[in-house]
């Protein structure tokens, strides 16, 4: 494998001309333009490092990233994805098949150098270390790169930097969005717990902030750098210090550093020196893919939300209120516990339609959405039933709570003012029902129960609450209003 040679693989002319420009000046650049050439081209010229675009006719490029992994010539030759910058799907998924790294379109020439340079030089840090330390790196890597939790990936790199160095402390520390100083992880520190410092007191970081680039002191008495917290260090039982930038894509992991104190009177050695980087390489890759993991899991739960959400209310669906409903009356039925409806429709809706148009009356659905989304209970499902009608479940609450909640509801709704109605005042018809005691055999009786109970509501004057529990009237037709 030659360091010095770099296979780009892309089937767009201008892609292939762009990188070549920015790395022919310090690599001798080889080119393909599908997958099947990029393995042949790797298996006969041993690059150092490929760069491969996810989007190419025939074979694409995650499948060849997988081959070129699996394949016994190049699986350990570093792999740069190239995608552009909305498909992160790809990327993951590049990721998954086994890419070291990955660059986004428009690329942007000091990133591509830093990142080739990065993994090519990263080969040179394994020269003085022991094999204990080589251990330690793969048993991390396998560690944090099944870990989908950014804070656990932290708590794992310095629980495993302090089983092979003689440290005083290993932490890790990043700058918050107010510019402050946290301590994120350290071997002193409970599992989960953060504290914050004055980043004034900690010129070693301050000093990488500002160069992001590596920091050692040998000596922190006598170090120039130190000289503005002698008195500050002057007691602590450490003498050596090197600070280490986690500064990949920190567009999306945000500013790290590694630092490592450790007692040892000689200084930072060699293999002290290269295994902090290498450590922060590997910390950079584990939060970079825990963190772009997450931000697909945070979109799949905001897409799937809105999904069952009704788009005008932001109250769950029919469907969704229905399965939940389902899963709450097994629940209750199994546990004995009650189970209540609260069914409410709007009265007159028509006649607001037609007096104020539907503007208004979309108005006024929304307005009794948000009201319905405050008052309930986090345990409860609020949902829009079906034109102007709505419904609540309430697991755990039996008739007397569902009477209460469906007071509150109606008052609250009584006096809302809607500016746009001319004085008019909403109110709504509401039913109760509540499973107890095995009274009902099924979802479907319950949901019966408080359609016929708001029926009951409607035709007894609106603008009131009724409560039915007999079973036995589920086989009447509702009243009509």
């Amino acid at each position: 494998m030659n360091s010095k040679k770099i296979l780009i693989v892309d089937d767009d002319n201008l892609t292939r001309e762009i990188l070549k420009d920015i790395l022919e000046d310090h690599y001798e650049v080889f080119e393909a333009t599908c997958g099947n050439k990029a393995i042949k081209m790797a298996t006969d010229i041993r690059p150092g490092l490929i760069i491969l675009d996810v989007e190419m006719p025939g074979l694409g490029g995650i499948d060849a990233c997988r081959e070129l992994k699996e394949a016994e010539q190049t699986r350990f030759t570093p792999l740069i994805l190239l995608s552009s910058h909305s498909k992160k799907e790809e990327i993951i998924r590049g990721l998954q098949a086994g890419a070291d790294d990955y660059l986004t379109k428009p690329m942007y020439p000091p990133e591509v150098l830093a990142r080739v340079d990065a993994h090519l030089r990263s080969k040179g840090y394994f020269a003085e270390l022991e094999h204990r330390d080589l251990r330690m790196l793969l048993e991390l890597s396998d560690s944090v790169s099944i870990s989908r939790n950014p804070k656990k990936i932290l708590q794992l790199i310095v629980a495993k930097m302090a089983d092979v160095i003689d440290v005083g402390r290993c932490s890790i520390a990043g700058i918050d969005s107010t510019g402050d100083l946290v301590v994120k992880a350290s071997t002193d520190l409970p599992s989960g717990s953060e504290i914050r410092l004055d980043l004034d007191r900690y010129p070693e970081i301050s000093r990488v902030l500002e160069t992001r680039k590596a920091v050692v002191i040998n000596n922190i008495r006598t170090d120039p750098l130190m000289a503005p917290v002698q008195k500050l260090v002057a007691g602590l039982d450490f003498n050596s210090i090197i600070v280490v930038p986690i500064i990949k894509k920190e567009n999306i992991i945000g500013t790290f550093f590694l630092r490592t104190a450790t007692p040892l009177t000689d200084g930072i050695s060699g293999r002290v020196y290269n295994l902090c980087h290498l450590v922060a390489n590997i910390s950079a890759n584990a939060l970079e893919n825990a963190t772009l993991f997450e931000s697909m899991k945070t979109a799949q739960r905001l897409l799937e939300e809105r999904a069952i959400r009704d788009g005008l209310t932001h109250l769950y669906t029919h469907r969704h209120f229905y399965e939940r409903l389902d899963e709450e009356f097994s629940r209750a039925r199994r546990y004995h516990e009650p189970l209540s409806l609260i069914f409410m429709d709007i009265d007159d809706f028509k006649r607001i339609n037609d007096t104020y148009g539907h503007i208004r009356g979309d108005e006024v659905l929304r307005k009794i959405g948000e009201v319905v989304r405050e008052v309930v209970r986090e345990s409860d499902t609020p949902a829009r039933y079906g034109g102007e009608e709505f419904a609540v479940m309430l697991p755990s609450t039996g008739s007397e709570g569902a009477l209460e909640m469906g007071r509150r509801l109606g008052a609250i709704i009584r006096e809302l003012r809607l500016e746009n109605l001319k004085g008019d005042r909403v109110t709504v018809s509401t039913g109760v029902s509540t499973f107890y005691q095995n009274n009902l055999q099924s979802f479907d009786q319950l949901v019966q129960l408080a359609d016929h109970a708001m029926y009951q509501a409607k035709s007894g004057g609106k603008d009131r609450i009724v409560a039915v529990t007999d079973i036995s009237l589920i086989d009447e037709p509702p009243p009509k209003a």
